[in-house]
C-alpha cells in the first residue's frame, strides 16, 4: 500500500516559525514585519560601517575622537592645552588625507590557471602589478580577498613599463565555491590614520569540487540494456513485440500482419510492449536534520557526484535533485526540489560545490515526494541522506515512487561498517567511506 506524506504535516522551521510559531493573522504578520525591517536596517548599518572602515582605520577613529573631545573640552573649560592638542590632532588628520589625493595609474591583473579543482588539490593564483605610466610610481600594498581570508602583498616602486608578480595559494581543504578578489590597492598615510582602496581586477570564482570515485558501469544502475527495458504497458508501436490481436478502428495499417490475416480471414495487427530507456534519479537531502555531522553530508555529496558522473559517462539519462529551502519569512513550507545541471561532468560538480545544508530544507521523505512527481519514467532512484534518517522515514520516502522503480537508499554514516539490508522493497546501503560505495553497489547487484 502506497503511503503519502501530507504537506500540512511538515513543520515550518524557518525564521518566521521561530518568531511567531504557527500563529497567523495581522498581529503575527506585524511582528514578522518589524523583525524583517530591523534586519534590513541592521544590514544597511553594517554595510555603511564596512565602507567607512575601509577609509578610516581604528587609529584614525581614535584620533578623530581625540580631536572632537579636546576642542570641546578646551573651549568649554578654557583649557588652552586641550585646544592646542585638538587642533594638532585635526591637522594630523588633514595631512593624512593629502596622502590619499590623486590617482596611481597601475594596471593590476588577477589570473587563475584553472577555476576547477578537487578538494585537497593545490590551487595557485597570480596577481600582476604593471606600471603603464611614463614616470616611476611608488610602491603600493595589494590586497586580495580569498573567501573569508585576505592575501596581502607589497609591490615595490616600479619604473615605466616594469611589472611585479606574486603567487598565492588558495586553501582547498573544504568543498565549496571560493570567491577570489576583486584585487584592490591600498594607499595609506605613514601614521596609519586613513587609507584609500582602489578596486582593479574583477573577482573570480574557484570551484572546489567534491571528491568522487570511479564506479564500474555495471554498478551505475541495474538495468543492463542500452535501448530500453520492456515493461508491462502495451502500445501500438515500439520495438518489443508482444502478441497479435484483431484489427480495431484507429490502428495503424503499417502494423497489420498480413500472413496471419491471410490465415484467419480477418485483419490482425501487431501489439508491442512499451520500452523505457534507463532513467537514473539521484536525490540528495540538504536538511540539517538528516545528518549527524558535517562529515556525513560531505560523504553524501561525494557519493552523489560519483553516481551522476558515472551515469553521464555511460550516456544514461540522469536527473540530480536536491532539497529546496523554504524562505526565512514564508508562511508555508516550500515543496520544491532544486534540479542540478547534468549537461556535463563539470557543470554537475560545479553545482555540487555550492550545495549546503539548511535547517528549513526539505527532509528526505518530502524530497522524494517532489522528485517522484517531477521525474517521469524513472527506472532507478538513489536517495542519499545521513545516519539520522530512520527506517520508517526511508520507507516513507520509497513509497512515493510507483511500482517498477528500483529505489536504493544510501545512508552515509562516517566511519561505519558498510552494510546492505532490505526494508520491504527498498535496498538500504550504509557506507562509512566513499570507497565503500563501489563495493556496496557491486554487492547489491550480485544479490
Amino acid at each position: 500500500m502506497t503511503s503519502t506524506v501530507s504537506r500540512t504535516q511538515v513543520e515550518l522551521t524557518n525564521a518566521r516559525a521561530r518568531i511567531v510559531g504557527e500563529r497567523e493573522g495581522v498581529l503575527a504578520d506585524l511582528i514578522v514585519g518589524v523583525v524583517r525591517s530591523g534586519s534590513a536596517v541592521g544590514r544597511t548599518v553594517a554595510t555603511a560601517a564596512r565602507t567607512l572602515g575601509g577609509v578610516v582605520t581604528p587609529l584614525g577613529w581614535s584620533m578623530l575622537a581625540v580631536t572632537v573631545l579636546a576642542l570641546v573640552a578646551g573651549y568649554t573649560l578654557g583649557w588652552t592645552e586641550a585646544v592646542v592638542a585638538g587642533w594638532m590632532a585635526g591637522a594630523l588628520l588633514a595631512i593624512a588625507s593629502l596622502y590619499l589625493a590623486g590617482r596611481i595609474a597601475y594596471d593590476v591583473g588577477l589570473t587563475l590557471p584553472t577555476n576547477r579543482v578537487v578538494v585537497g588539490d593545490r590551487a595557485p593564483g597570480e596577481v600582476t602589478v604593471r606600471n603603464p605610466a611614463r614616470r616611476r610610481l611608488p610602491g603600493v600594498r595589494v590586497e586580495i580577498p580569498v573567501g573569508t581570508g585576505l592575501a596581502e602583498f607589497a609591490a615595490p616602486a616600479l619604473a615605466s613599463g616594469e611589472e611585479h608578480s606574486d603567487v598565492f595559494v588558495v586553501p582547498t581543504s573544504r568543498r565549496g565555491i571560493v570567491p577570489i578578489g576583486p584585487v584592490r590597492t591600498v594607499r595609506a598615510d605613514p601614521v596609519g590614520l586613513l587609507r584609500r582602496e582602489m578596486v582593479w581586477a574583477e573577482s573570480l570564482d574557484l570551484f572546489v569540487h567534491p571528491r568522487t570515485i570511479a564506479i564500474p558501469s555495471m554498478s551505475t544502475g541495474f538495468v543492463r540494456d542500452l535501448e530500453g527495458a520492456p515493461t508491462r504497458d502495451l502500445t501500438q508501436s515500439d520495438v518489443a513485440f508482444h502478441a497479435l490481436r484483431e484489427y480495431m478502428p484507429g490502428d495503424e495499417r503499417r502494423n497489420i500482419h498480413w500472413k496471419s490475416t491471410a490465415k484467419t480471414g480477418s485483419y490482425m495487427v501487431r501489439q508491442f510492449e512499451e520500452t523505457r530507456r534507463s532513467h537514473l534519479l539521484v536525490a540528495l537531502s540538504l536538511s540539517e536534520a538528516d545528518y549527524a555531522t558535517e562529515e556525513e553530508f560531505e560523504l553524501a555529496v561525494s557519493a552523489t557526484g560519483s553516481l551522476g558522473v558515472r551515469a553521464m559517462l555511460d550516456s544514461r539519462t540522469v536527473s540530480v535533485v536536491a532539497s529546496a529551502e523554504t524562505p526565512q519569512f514564508a508562511k508555508r513550507v516550500l515543496f520544491s526540489a532544486r534540479r542540478l545541471s547534468t549537461v556535463g561532468r563539470g557543470r554537475l560538480l560545479d553545482d555540487l560545490a555550492g550545495v549546503e545544508t539548511a535547517e528549513s530544507a526539505l527532509r528526505l521523505p518530502e524530497l522524494a515526494q517532489v522528485a517522484s512527481e517531477d521525474a517521469a519514467g524513472t527506472s532507478i532512484a538513489f536517495l542519499l541522506c545521513g545516519s539520522t534518517v530512520t527506517a520508517t522515514q526511508l520507507r516513507a520516502a520509497a513509497a512515493h515512487f510507483p511500482l517498477g522503480v528500483d529505489v536504493v537508499a544510501i545512508v552515509c554514516d562516517e566511519g561505519a561498517v558498510p552494510t546492505l539490508r532490505r526494508v520491504a522493497d527498498l535496498s538500504v546501503l550504509t557506507i562509512g567511506y566513499l570507497e565503500d560505495l563501489q563495493r556496496s553497489l557491486a554487492k547489491r547487484l550480485a544479490t
